[in-house]
């Protein structure tokens, strides 16, 4: 499906709806990517494809370390967002959002993770999120952060009876 909204919302609801629609069912899709504020939003929702076409991880990282050479302190703030989209059929689409904060290091550090994960330093535990174990990132990241959002979403949505429920 091609990912053509100006938003993480926008891409998010296109493919709940799209899915949704096909399959006559409940549908939650995400869209999710990298956004530095010095540099506009980029990569945003084109995260995947920052490089170009033919991008791949290795491409889209040389692209931002180049797109931010020179660049010091809070030019290299930077943020993870995730935005999950539940369509219910006959329901307008719910949206909840998880966001993860950190900084684009001056190079790549580590191994685990993918994407920009090498590039994203995590100033509260001094790594990137290349570096840390997959148990922490899938605690702090931001579709963990989104996911938990979308539990209270359906928990308020769908209350449990008698103290049980999701």
């Amino acid at each position: 499906m091609v990912e053509d909204g100006d938003t993480f919302e926008e891409n998010a609801i296109k493919k709940a709806e799209t899915v949704s629609r096909f399959l006559n069912r409940p549908v939650v899709a995400d869209d999710s990517g990298l956004v530095v504020p010095f540099l506009g939003g980029d990569p945003g929702v084109r995260s995947a494809r920052y490089a170009g076409p033919e991008a791949n991880d290795r491409k889209n990282n040389e692209k931002l370390l180049k797109e931010l050479e020179g660049v010091t302190g809070q030019g290299r703030d930077a943020f993870y967002v995730c935005v999950l989209a539940l369509k219910i059929p006959g329901e307008e689409p719910r949206l909840v959002r998880g966001e993860c904060h950190g900084r684009i290091a001056l190079e790549p550090r580590g191994d685990q993770g993918f994407g920009y994960d090498p590039l994203f330093f995590l100033p509260e535990y001094g790594k990137t999120m290349g570096e840390i174990p997959p148990e922490l990132k899938n605690r702090i990241s931001h579709r963990a952060k989104a996911f938990q959002g979308l539990i209270r979403l359906l928990r308020e949505m769908y209350p449990p009876e008698g103290g049980g429920g999701i």
